[in-house]
């Protein structure tokens, strides 16, 4: 089958590979889409950090160099594994490719008891720490990582969950209640999403600081009140103008720069709550007294869990018209590395989300192939 495998830094090729195999606690699916991720620009340019290093392979899944990329997909479901009963073949689904205790067979830690499997002690990624990814026409996932897609969903905008996702979970655990007002750094891919998800969920008033006119824009149509510039707009004074004086309840960075930090703590108010979204480049520093002596909170989250993937299937199921807005290029596999990796490097700011069509919505075609009951 045909794969895009990372071999080293600026080094990935559309390889020919044997297909994996399907365990008994496994499915294979037939890949439809493949978003690329802002993780899979930074392995491809600066690589490998998450990726195992060469020579290396994880200690959880064994995966090592050359390895498959991409944890943004869906699929359907072509072969079923003796034990799975959970998830039918001819199934549409999208994948969370967080993979945790379960995943490796391992006694639960005290972290996946708690059903905070996103930050598991020994947590991998397909298409990252693991040998299989989602840019190869063939992928075998543990059933657990299947969500089933309502009718309504089609497998292009399914390949949308796991970033919408990342944008719900910080959401959900930054505390946030409807009616409260939000100001977000940066309108790149979980930015816009946040912008989108909060206006879904009920927030008053939300502003977002952006450089980009074209990210800019895509905010305004996700639901923002207003958006500045902060080249030539300070985001405080903007803030006090749009929400008050005192400052936003949340105030979610998205950058993960100095600047936006420090802005994000000037506009929020006291007993407010600062949430960073970003993976950072470098160390930032931070003032504590700016915390203690207005009782701020400053929060951070990583990925997702199934909560939040149900969250985002639910919110697609009504509304997923209004997100393919998300989608700004799709490029075939065979394109992927300069259509979509090369296209990202070159014009980052001119697009949200690009999509590698592996089968596309052929996949839907093998729905009629296989009986739903049956087992390969």
């Amino acid at each position: 089958m045909r794969a895009l495998r990372f071999h080293s830094k600026g080094d990935i090729r559309l390889d020919d590979v044997e297909q994996p195999k399907c365990a008994p606690h496994e499915v294979r699916l037939k890949v439809a889409y493949c978003g690329v991720c802002g993780t899979d620009i930074h392995e491809y340019l600066d690589g490998p950090i998450l990726i195992p290093a060469d020579g290396e392979q994880n200690p959880n899944t064994g995966a090592k160099l050359p390895l498959i990329l991409g944890h943004e997909f869906s699929g359907v479901v072509v072969e079923v594994g003796k034990d799975v009963k959970s998830v039918p073949l001819g199934q549409r689904v999208v994948v969370n490719p967080a993979m945790d205790d379960r995943h490796h067979s391992q006694s639960p830690c005290e972290i996946c008891v708690r059903g905070r499997h996103n930050i598991c002690l020994r947590s991998t990624f397909y298409g990252l720490q693991a040998p299989q990814g989602g840019f190869a026409d063939e992928i075998c996932v543990d059933a657990i990582a299947c969500f089933p897609l309502p009718s309504s969903v089609s497998l292009k905008l399914a390949a949308l969950v796991e970033p919408l996702a990342v944008a719900a979970h910080m959401i959900r655990i930054s505390g946030f209640t409807p009616g409260q007002d939000v100001v977000i750094f940066g309108a790149g891919p979980i930015g816009s999403a946040l912008v989108f998800l909060l206006r879904q969920y009920g927030a008053g008033k939300i502003l977002v600081s952006e450089i980009a006119p074209s990210r800019s824009a895509q905010a305004m149509e996700c639901g923002a009140d207003k958006v500045i510039d902060p080249v030539t707009t300070a985001a405080q004074p903007a803030v006090s103008e749009l929400i008050g004086p005192a400052g936003a309840d949340i105030a979610f960075d998205a950058c993960g720069l100095q600047t936006t930090l420090d802005a994000a703590f000037a506009c929020t108010k006291p007993g407010g709550t600062i949430f960073n979204v970003a993976i950072h480049e470098k160390p930032l520093s931070l003032n504590l007294n700016l915390l203690t002596l207005s009782e701020k909170r400053l929060l951070a989250g990583n990925a997702y869990t199934a909560e939040d993937y149900n969250r985002v299937i639910e919110v697609l199921r009504s509304k997923g018209p209004e997100v393919e807005k998300f989608i700004t290029a799709i490029v075939p596999l065979e394109q992927a590395v300069d259509g979509a990796f090369e296209e990202l490097v070159r014009n980052k700011a001119m697009h949200n989300k690009i999509l590698v069509e592996v089968n596309g919505e052929d996949c839907d075609s093998l729905r009629t192939a296989h009986s739903p009951a049956s087992k390969l």
